[in-house]
């Protein structure tokens, strides 16, 4: 996630689906894949997408709202934990691991919580309602926080977050579009590819 900038989140109807969806990120440059939990079988999937995928790509779990879901997550394989909330047990469980973890805030006190307590980076939830400039503002009284946005975050403004100090973006529908309806997996590859080339462009621009 750190050498790509980019996270792709994962939600479909069993996970089960998942493997010819990573197989086109992953030829598009988008190598980060966030399995979530609202998607039912990903525990006994991991393992598997591992297996095919483990050296081309990283697995982590997101949605994860327990300390059990983040301890099952850990022994199934999972590169790193994302959480929609800020719960400093799962973030002392992954830190105790040491898993990297993403716990989800919105306001300075919830992100600083998890910053301080351990996490990998903050997750800005959901970062549509404050836009790009609000990771600006952070790093005036945490100078070295470090964000993903998640929630909202579209292709065309990933530039703009990376320029305002993000570590990386977290994709989910702006990215996957139709990949589960039977979409052409082709034109997934080629929105991946666009992803990385903005995230490379502006990065290179700092």
């Amino acid at each position: 996630m750190r050498d790509t900038g980019t996270i792709a989140v994962l939600r479909a109807s069993h996970a089960r689906a998942y493997a010819p969806v990573v197989e086109a990120l992953v030829h598009g440059g988008v190598a980060s894949i966030e399995l979530t939990l609202s998607t039912p079988g990903v525990f006994e999937e991991l393992p598997l997408l591992q297996d095919r995928f483990g050296s081309a790509a990283e697995f982590g779990v997101g949605t994860v709202t327990t300390v059990d879901e983040a301890v099952q997550a850990i022994e199934a394989g999972a590169t790193y934990l994302v959480t929609p909330v800020t719960d400093g047990a799962i973030i002392s469980a992954a830190v105790q691991r040491g898993v990297a973890v993403y716990p989800g805030g919105l306001t300075p006190t919830e992100l600083f919580k998890g910053w301080r307590a351990g996490a990998t980076a903050v997750k800005v939830f959901p970062a549509s309602v404050v836009g790009p400039g609000y990771v600006s503002m952070l790093r005036g009284p945490f100078p070295g926080i470090e964000v993903v946005p998640s929630g909202g975050v579209s292709i065309d403004d990933a530039a703009e977050w990376v320029a305002a100090g993000a570590l990386a973006v977290s994709l989910g529908g702006p990215l996957l579009g139709d990949a589960f309806k039977g979409g052409d997996l082709r034109k997934l590859t080629e929105r991946a590819r666009r992803l990385r080339n903005v995230v490379d462009e502006a990065r290179a621009a700092l």
